[in-house]
């Protein structure tokens, strides 16, 4: 199977790494130093699932040489989508499946327009990791999850073929046929997690057992829930307390990205996790009073540390 990864950091690098270790034929999109340093000293992953090194690896800056693939894992921040949208064009062919693997709800419906309703396949990302250095991604935690679907809910071909390479790449893929709950399931919890983690700059250890902080994340996910629900969602009647359960047994130094983006003062994906919530919220006349508060807070932050 012919793999492109369009953003090969934390996301893209530890899934395309365990693809091209299997044998599929992988072509990470890249740039800058992380790109030097694949092409010259291999892709490295480290942390809870052991150490695997890539070498060589195929890489490139420019889509253009790669030509038509069978799918594109489309890993790119959500800022990103649409110009990243443009680049991945050439590789996408009359069967490719296009992933999106972002964080928040509506890449798929923003990537449509540019490549194709038809190849665009809504996907989860559940994996923890970040570049540690140029060249090396380090993962938290063990999961290596792959949620992936039609939107129609068919068992395709191509989503067949990708969880098949998924199975025999180690990782935990799974073809949805109801891949929109999958998106909100997901969508609960990070878009609740990343600004209660960025307000705080602390890891989910920290603030997950306090008795002051606690109902703050139970309001953020009946927040969300209710607002997924509205906008006519089919969401289980245990979403909420699922979300907790996965709090209470994630690793205790998890970090959601958009926190980490912050400590490092970069620019923070805020406008598509709380911002949609509240977007949403308005739209179908939900309250979201606690989605509100996280986003004014951290609104100074979204394109980076104020100057």
């Amino acid at each position: 199977m012919r793999i492109a990864i369009v953003g090969a950091g934390g996301i893209g690098g530890g899934y395309g790494a365990a693809f091209a270790k299997s044998g599929e034929d992988v072509t990470f999109i890249a740039r800058g130093a992380h790109l030097a340093a694949m092409k010259t000293t291999g892709l490295r992953v480290e942390g809870g699932r052991g150490a695997m090194h890539v070498m060589p690896v195929q890489a490139t800056d420019d889509p253009r040489t790669v030509g038509a693939v069978d799918v594109v894992l489309f890993c790119v921040k959500l800022w990103d989508v649409e110009s990243a949208g443009q680049q991945i064009k050439p590789m996408v062919g009359k069967d490719t499946a296009v992933i999106t693997l972002q964080n928040g709800i509506d890449a798929h419906e923003r990537l449509a327009p540019i490549v194709g309703g038809s190849a665009v396949m809504p996907g989860v990302a559940n994996i923890s990791a970040v570049i540690a250095e140029p060249g090396v991604i380090r993962q938290t935690g063990t999961l290596m999850r792959m949620v992936f679907g039609e939107l129609d809910g068919s068992k395709s071909a191509r989503g067949q073929a990708l969880a098949a390479a998924c199975t025999k790449a180690g990782i935990d893929g799974v073809l949805s046929e109801a891949i929109l709950t999958d998106l909100w399931m997901k969508f609960i919890l990070l878009a609740s997690n990343a600004g209660m983690m960025a307000l705080a700059r602390l890891p989910i250890g920290h603030l997950r057992d306090d008795p002051d902080i606690a109902p703050y994340f139970v309001a953020a996910y009946e927040e969300v829930t209710a607002v997924g629900r509205a906008a006519g969602i089919a969401l289980p009647a245990d979403a909420v307390e699922r979300t907790l359960n996965f709090n209470r047994n994630a690793p205790a130094h998890l970090m959601a990205s958009m926190g980490a983006d912050l400590l490092r003062g970069n620019r923070i994906e805020l406008p598509w996790l709380s911002g949609k919530v509240i977007a949403l919220g308005r739209r179908h006349g939900v309250p979201t009073p606690t989605h509100a508060f996280m986003y004014a807070m951290l609104k100074p932050y979204i394109m980076g540390t104020p100057s």
